[in-house]
Formats: structure tokens, C-alpha cells, sequence
């Protein structure tokens, strides 16, 4: 049962291995017919955010971003889309998870194993998220030493 909510599916997939995301794109799309409502397309997009103190808002940067959009047309009849948006530079791959994310939101023919890799990658993602903690809490500083070095110096 999957348990993951949608706009986090997209996450999951891009922690797993590309060429399986591809294969399995292939795989359960063999038997379909794949339509681009949208070109797949990859380009830079800029990153603006807001200063705290002032609130001004300014740009970082760019960043890769590729966008795509299908139909999926199975041969029992059922017509699905799915669409994917990365900050990634491969169009492939993008295209590749938006049909995964069509099959498996209208639970096309394959969804279990597009279910499975979704599984997969939630897996990778805690272990990402566990070793971040690790590194997060190895590098915490103790200040409460500083103050009896303060009160030391005076004396």
C-alpha cells in the first residue's frame, strides 16, 4: 500500500539509480502509448529568495530545471497523465518519471513495481536522512564550556 504522498514520489524516484528509473519507464510503458502533452525540456531557472533582515527579495542563481508532461494510453483503454518537474539537467530521466507517475496515480498495468521502486526510493531517502542527522549531531558545539573558561580567566 503505497503511503506516500504524490508531490514526494518524485523525490523518492530521483534517490534511486537513473537507469533503473529509465528501464522501468520503458518497461511499463512497452505495451502503452506514450503521448508528450509537453516537450520535454531542460533549462536554467533563477532562485530567488528574501533577505531575513530587510526582506529584499534577490536572486542566488540558476539551476538546471527540466519539465515534463504525458498521456498514457494503455491497451485496456485507460488514459492517464503524469508529469514531473526536476532541478536536474536530464530531460530523459524527467520524461522517464513522469511516466511512472502517470502509471502508478492511475494504477496502470505495472503500478506495482512502479510502486515497489517507489518503496525503494523512500529507503534511500531515510538512509540520506539518517546520515545527515549522524553528521549533524557530530559536528554540534557544546558554549557551556565557554563560560567556566570566562569565569577561569578572571579569577
Amino acid at each position: 500500500m503505497n503511503n506516500i504522498p504524490r508531490s514526494q514520489w518524485l523525490r523518492m524516484w530521483q534517490a534511486s539509480e537513473p537507469s533503473h528509473i529509465k528501464d522501468l519507464a520503458k518497461q511499463v510503458s512497452a505495451t502503452c502509448s506514450v503521448t508528450d502533452l509537453h516537450i520535454p525540456k531542460a533549462g536554467l531557472g533563477l532562485l530567488q529568495l528574501c533577505d531575513s533582515a530587510m526582506g529584499d527579495a534577490y536572486f542566488l542563481g540558476e539551476i538546471p530545471v527540466t519539465k515534463a508532461h504525458v498521456r498514457i494510453h494503455s491497451p485496456n483503454g485507460q488514459v492517464a497523465e503524469g508529469a514531473a518537474i526536476c532541478m536536474d539537467d536530464r530531460a530523459g530521466l524527467t520524461r522517464a518519471m513522469a511516466i511512472l507517475d502517470g502509471v502508478l496515480a492511475a494504477k496502470l498495468p505495472g503500478w506495482e513495481l512502479v510502486e515497489r521502486s517507489l518503496q525503494a526510493g523512500a529507503v534511500h531517502v531515510q538512509a540520506d536522512a539518517a546520515l545527515r542527522r549522524a553528521n549533524l549531531s557530530a559536528t554540534k558545539v557544546d558554549f557551556s564550556l565557554l563560560s567556566t573558561l570566562d569565569e577561569d580567566d578572571d579569577a
